[in-house]
């Protein structure tokens, strides 16, 4: 009997200090990607007064929000922002350099979701002829798809092309992006043989032409727009048709003249739209009910095209962004209704930030300024040739030059040479920080500041031979309106909210790279990173 007492008592033991295996955590049903286009990291706190209580400030309370968070690369654009947050590593490894790039190979400009081998669907124009094969990498809704034996399904969507395609990565069941020629959403053959017969039905409603068939006013009166200049101002640009960058702006007149019913990419209505199909892909796709994790990527595109026209200062971007926060408390309240808050992981950033106006700098009389990379380009030209006796140069675009290495082969000259002339005569142009050969960005291992950025952006087969960094607030761009793509905080800083499933609310200022968003959802999510990762998990996120 004692006997039997002790070996039940050493089993006991053995079971007490035994590691406890520890059960299969249970998923979200849906996984929510939200990128703003443009979104600047300060818009959270300059808008909150006018934001109500569901959008933006339901994420902030009730999610986890980091408010660190930067681009670790350069240049900040569309295509390689939203490439670098859903893949979790930097154009270097993925290789979307740009929206658009030389390329060394055709000798031609490739678009980043350029794919010749498919056809459009729904659409006869050559914006169907779109697909992720420029990507180099898989993305974390990949490896979600991978995880699932297929199962999971992911969706991308947005006005923008680039930015449904790229989050929705190789195996996507499918993407969606619009067409402004007939005012649909449309994909490519990459995904389907025809559209859904429930997209049809959505496009038969033509919502777009509904929303363009009002004139755009302010949402407020206009007195209370306080976060912005004056609306009439000579640092905003304006609707052709326009005489001034004031409100109202007569939608239907100016619908003619600015690109038909692609004009709704410039206004606020282009997010309405967005969230409107958005809403129709969960309920008709039956997204969160596949029995596996399902994952929804949505990028709001007008913001950017807000930005480029009028500004960050602008009562347009003000107002713009005061009815995002209504379309984004709307969507938030059909994921409760639908599945439940707590089946639902959302997270929230940008794909790049933006600068001040260079223009309403200088009228504060800070230093800022504007350079021309066409002029650079043309005397780039001749320097070379009258020393070396013919054209070595290809290309500028992205701040980068293509030499022509065949003729330099030919000619029997030296690359390394040639390349830091060419670096040191753009180095003597006003508004050049510095500039950065390909030889060295080859050779050198950089861990800090404007060349680690540039380094983390350049990728060996498709990036140029030098690389060129402009001062800060100085842009290659119209005297109106912004742009984006440099190192700086004003184009890398941006908003990272997590919300929902297993998310606790409270915030840090931990740095955070974009990279590590993918690498958080993986472990979150207890699957594979994606295959070029190089982003770390957020550990307050997966404790």
């Amino acid at each position: 009997m004692k006997f039997k007492l002790s070996f039940v008592l050493g089993l006991l033991s053995l079971n007490l200090f035994a590691e406890k295996i520890p059960a299969v955590p249970v998923k979200p049903k849906l996984v929510v990607g939200i990128v703003v286009d443009q979104m600047r990291y300060d818009y959270i706190y300059r808008y909150w007064d006018k934001f109500g209580n569901d959008g933006f400030k339901r994420l902030v309370n009730e999610g986890f929000f980091c408010r660190n968070t930067n681009f670790n690369y350069v240049p900040t654009y569309t295509g390689p922002g939203h490439a670098s947050v859903y893949t979790g590593t930097t154009p270097s490894v993925h290789g979307i350099i740009a929206n658009e790039w030389f390329d060394k190979q055709t000798g031609k400009y490739m678009y980043c979701a350029e794919d010749q081998a498919v056809n459009g669907v729904g659409t006869t124009s050559g914006e169907g002829k779109r697909s992720p094969v420029n990507n180099l990498t898989t993305t974390i809704t990949d490896e979600l798809r991978i995880s699932s034996n297929l199962k999971s399904k992911v969706i991308g969507i947005a006005l923008k092309d680039r930015s449904a395609i790229m989050p929705a990565g190789h195996t996507a069941n499918a993407a969606y992006w619009y067409d402004g020629s007939n005012g649909a959403f449309i994909s490519s053959t990459y995904y389907m043989k025809e559209l859904p017969s429930w997209v049809q039905e959505f496009n038969k409603k033509e919502l777009a032409k509904k929303y363009l068939f009002q004139p755009w006013n302010t949402l407020l009166p206009i007195d209370q727009y306080t976060e912005s200049i004056q609306d009439n101002n000579n640092f905003e640009g304006y609707l052709k048709g326009e005489t001034g960058p004031v409100f109202p702006h007569d939608l239907p007149k100016l619908m003619a003249a600015n690109g038909g019913l692609n004009l709704i990419r410039s206004t606020p209505f282009g997010n309405t739209l967005t969230k409107d199909f958005a809403i129709e892909v969960i309920k008709n796709e039956n997204m969160g009910r596949s029995g596996a994790t399902d994952f929804l990527a949505i990028s709001f595109s007008s913001p950017d095209y807000i930005g480029h026209t009028w500004g960050p200062n602008s009562v347009e971007q003000e107002d713009d962004y005061i009815r995002l926060d209504k379309e984004m408390a709307e969507l938030l309240k059909f994921l409760d209704t639908q599945l439940g808050k707590e089946n639902v992981l959302v997270f929230l950033t940008a794909d790049h930030a933006a600068p001040e106006v260079p223009a309403y700098l200088k009228s504060l009389k800070i230093p800022a300024g504007y350079v021309d990379e066409g002029k650079m380009n043309y005397e780039l030209k001749n320097f070379l040739k009258k020393m070396y006796g013919d054209t070595l140069v290809l290309s500028m675009s992205n701040q980068q030059v293509f030499l022509n290495h065949k003729v330099i082969e030919e000619k029997k000259l030296f690359l390394k040479e040639i390349q830091e002339v060419a670096a040191a005569f753009l180095s003597g142009f006003e508004g050049v920080a510095e500039t950065q050969t390909a030889i060295t960005m080859n050779s050198s291992s950089y861990t800090e500041g404007a060349r680690y950025l540039m380094q983390n952006g350049y990728n060996v087969k498709r990036s140029g031979d030098v690389l060129i960094n402009y001062l800060p607030a100085w842009v290659d761009y119209h005297h109106t309106g912004t742009t984006h793509g440099s190192p700086y905080s004003y184009d890398t800083h941006v908003p990272l909210i997590f919300y929902g499933w297993n998310v606790s609310h409270g915030s840090n200022a931990d740095q955070v790279n974009i990279t590590d968003i993918a690498a958080t959802l993986a472990m979150m999510l207890n699957i594979q990173f994606p295959n070029g990762c190089t982003g770390k998990p957020i550990s307050v996120l997966v404790k």
